[in-house]
């Protein structure tokens, strides 16, 4: 089962979850700061990150930034507030996803799965890379480029822009991408859709122009293209 990484400063959280996906079969690594948590990466090498929000000293928003500098590691963001700011600015900073606390262990096993299947199940695996104008899309190597250089990017990213990519000019929904990628079913997600839109405009897109890749239909969802030189 993948290594977990709990950086959550609760100590009866962190033991709780802990021991759940213990019983789960998951190696667990638990740290209380989010310097501990940032010293054990390299050690631990986690599979995925479970990271409290609300962590004394360096905040989760400030460890998850720190992580995303070096690693695309999956990130489930642990919040006890279901407040929209903060779930925001920890989905702007790279996180996958997140969990309001409290969540039952089923609940936050459930999540895991959800995120780490985004890495073994890619869209519509083709042995050939896709052109799509500047961006080279290597389905089967499950890695992209763009004018040659390699773009990292997050798993939920990843996701969006390989379902997205797999049908140029087909308008998805916000819901339609949220039951395909993420595995939600309910509305009030959608905000993990916008914010992994914005990340992924930020890395792929060009700054000064208007978006030409991941195009958004107003009042709908959003569309890939189309791009001209699309070639396989």
């Amino acid at each position: 089962m993948p290594r977990v990484l709990l950086i959550e400063d609760d100590p009866s959280v962190r033991e709780g979850v802990g021991l759940g996906l213990r019983r789960r079969g998951h190696e667990v690594g638990a740290a209380e700061t989010g310097e501990e948590g940032l010293a054990l990466m390299a050690a631990f090498r986690p599979e995925l990150v479970l990271l409290d929000l609300m962590l004394p000293g360096m905040n989760g928003v400030q460890v998850c930034r720190r992580i995303r500098e070096t690693s695309e590691v999956p990130i489930i963001m642990l919040t006890a507030r279901g407040d929209d700011f903060d779930i925001v600015i920890g989905l702007e900073a790279g996180a996958d996803d997140y969990i309001v606390k409290p969540a039952r262990t089923e609940v936050i096993e459930a999540r895991v799965r959800a995120v780490l299947r985004r890495l073994s199940d890619p869209v519509g695996v083709r042995p050939e890379v896709e052109h799509h104008g500047e961006l080279a899309v290597d389905r089967a190597g499950l890695t992209v480029a763009k004018n040659g250089e390699r773009v990292a990017l997050a798993p939920s990213e990843l996701k969006l822009l390989l379902h997205l990519s797999a049908s140029p000019e087909q308008v998805f929904s916000r819901q339609q991408l949220l039951e395909y990628v993420w595995d939600h079913s309910y509305h009030a997600d959608a905000r993990l859709v916008d914010a992994c839109v914005r990340r992924l405009r930020h890395k792929i897109e060009d700054p000064d122009a208007a978006p030409r890749y991941i195009q958004t239909v107003r009042g709908f969802g959003y569309r890939f293209g189309p791009v001209p030189g699309v070639r396989r």
